[in-house]
């Protein structure tokens, strides 16, 4: 069996450092990052939204950008435990916190859905405590009702929300074009960035991989954060890139798909790779699945309702919660799992995470009963660097474990 010691350094000492990755490190720093500046100086409409249910290509009409709101570093939560109480999920609290500094200062709106009630509830305390908005007459705020089911009435309600929370108040503030022409001209930008995503994730599935897992989170996560008009370019150029490097000839002890809540903590994926594990396949809230997932648009249909359709039927969330798509959410954990050659799944939950709790519990239990993966369940503090030490040790037992029952099995150690 491997002995496997060397930190993160060391294990991508082997492969040519990416040209921009740097440059994406950077970026995620900090919420209100060098190309949101670039974009207000551009004139652009700074979109802040709050989570996957709200159809991004609505956001990036025009002259708008959709900009994912978090907290990259943080650290106290003090001011916002105090308006939110302790028993909240750390994401809302400090999104709340952030904004009470001042760090989403950016913003020309704020859209959010009511996907979980605490991030809900962190919004509606940005607005009553004015943390942003000052100075610009056309700001809002906007909450949308989200469905539970997968079902026609359930696109309807999505196609009216989206009418009068998205592109109404769009329209009428900023004289945003909202027609059915513009809205496929979003769709088809979109679309160019998920498949440079996609394509990059591919190599993930390769024996010896040319990308990290670390890496490629660090990439997909600045397509949320980051006005996509200033980083598809480099993007674009990464892709060239990794088509001709070279990978590292040392094996991984596993491949592991990580699922779960929100992850916009790049140092967890990093803290996980550390360990051994090669996070092959990324299946949580600002990854790739189902997050950058084309949208297929027809002719004959409005551009609206079927955008509103393609959240509805790939929606992941647990929010989700008609028996078909509670049974079908595991199914396509296990589908990318067998994909991406995975020996195994991490499910993780942050904090306080209410929706993702209970979908931990049962997804841990039915992908090791049902089909067969090894499961690690964990929850994880918002920002890993504030505790890591318990994660890092959970995850060298399980990535052991993994090797045990390789060994049992004849297969790789």
């Amino acid at each position: 069996m491997e002995t496997y010691d060397r930190k993160w350094g060391e294990r991508t000492r082997h492969m040519r450092d990416l040209k921009y990755l740097n440059y994406f490190e950077k970026l995620l720093q900090e919420a209100n990052n060098e190309l949101i500046a670039q974009a207000k100086a551009d004139g652009k409409i700074c979109v802040a939204y709050t989570c996957e249910n709200v159809p991004e290509p609505l956001l990036n009409l025009g002259d708008c950008v959709s900009i994912r709101l978090s907290a990259p570093n943080t650290g106290s939560l003090d001011i916002a435990t105090y308006y939110m109480t302790n028993l909240l999920c750390e994401p809302s609290r400090a999104l709340l916190e952030r904004a009470i500094e001042g760090g989403f200062n950016f913003s020309d709106c704020v859209i959010t859905p009511d996907g979980c009630t605490m991030i809900n509830r962190a919004v509606e305390n940005m607005e009553l405590l004015e943390t942003m908005g000052k100075g610009n007459p056309k700001f809002f705020h906007e909450y949308m009702e989200i469905a539970f089911k997968n079902t026609e009435n359930d696109v309807n309600l999505a196609v009216l929300q989206c009418e009068n929370h998205i592109l109404k108040p769009l329209r009428e503030n900023y004289g945003v074009d909202t027609s059915d022409a513009a809205i496929r001209a979003a769709v088809e930008k979109h679309n160019r960035l998920c498949r440079v995503i996609r394509q990059i994730g591919e190599f993930r599935k390769e024996a010896k991989p040319r990308i990290t897992g670390y890496e490629f989170h660090v990439l997909c996560l600045a397509t949320y954060v980051c006005p996509k008009y200033l980083i598809l370019d480099k993007l674009e150029e990464t892709l060239e890139e990794l088509r001709t490097r070279e990978p590292d000839d040392k094996p991984w002890r596993a491949r592991v798909l990580l699922v779960g809540s929100e992850v916009d903590d790049s140092g967890f994926v990093k803290l996980i790779e550390e360990q051994g594990a090669f996070v092959c396949c990324d299946r949580f809230c600002f990854g790739s699945y189902p997050g950058r997932t084309e949208i297929v648009l027809n002719d004959e249909d409005d551009a609206l309702t079927q955008v509103c359709r393609h959240y509805i039927q790939n929606c992941q969330c647990p929010r989700m919660m008609n028996l078909e798509k509670v049974y079908d959410r595991k199914r396509y954990v296990a589908d990318l799992a067998k994909e991406y050659n995975a020996d195994g799944v991490i499910y993780e939950q942050v904090k306080f995470c209410d929706p993702w709790a209970y979908e931990r519990t049962l997804g841990s239990a039915m992908l090791h009963a049902d089909f067969g993966f090894p499961v690690l369940s964990v929850d994880r503090p918002y920002n890993i660097a504030s505790s890591s030490g318990q994660m890092r040790t959970r995850v060298q037992a399980f990535v052991e474990s993994i090797e045990i029952k390789n060994i049992q099995r004849g297969g790789r150690a």
